[in-house]
């Protein structure tokens, strides 16, 4: 097999790259684009200066801080017994319980609680239709609240 290589072949590939190299650039020069005619009015440019930060101390000023009203604490129920901050599971004996907008067997349907959903009482008692009736929000989805009959309802110790 001959050899490709030679000094014959070299020359010729170093003659062709610098033609084409020269035909770029000619290339080049001659598509240039013309050189766009300068605006006489320059837009002005705005400098915004931030000074850089020093030691120097500020006075805090005192801030006023409101807290909610803090609800009454009573005392602790007895275990078993359905109150306040009471965890409590649904218990029907049907497939589910309904958690109304507000105390009463007239009020809007909110959700369906089903048997063994378990929620914590945050408002109540309230007498309505002859049932006691308490506010129990979903310790998983606080948006899931409502009013539902004691009858229906089992006291159960804090998950």
């Amino acid at each position: 097999m001959k050899n490709i290589l030679n000094a014959k072949v070299l020359i010729a590939a170093l003659v062709l790259a610098s033609v084409l190299l020269c035909a770029s650039f000619v290339y080049i020069l001659v598509r240039r684009p013309a050189a766009a005619p300068q605006d006489p009015n320059p837009a002005i440019a705005a400098l915004t200066i931030i000074p850089a930060p020093t030691s120097t101390q500020y006075a805090l000023l005192p801030m006023l801080t409101i807290f909610p009203p803090t609800p009454v604490s009573s005392p602790t129920p007895a275990p078993g017994q359905i109150a306040l901050g009471v965890y409590v599971q649904v218990a029907t004996g049907v497939d589910a319980l309904n958690l109304r907008s507000d105390p009463g067997l007239k009020s809007q349907i909110l959700y369906l609680a089903f048997n063994s959903e378990v929620f914590l009482i945050t408002n109540g008692p309230r007498q309505a239709d002859g049932y006691t009736w308490w506010y129990l929000t979903a310790s998983y989805d606080i948006s899931r609240a409502g009013w539902a009959a004691q009858d229906f309802l089992t006291a159960i110790p804090t998950p």
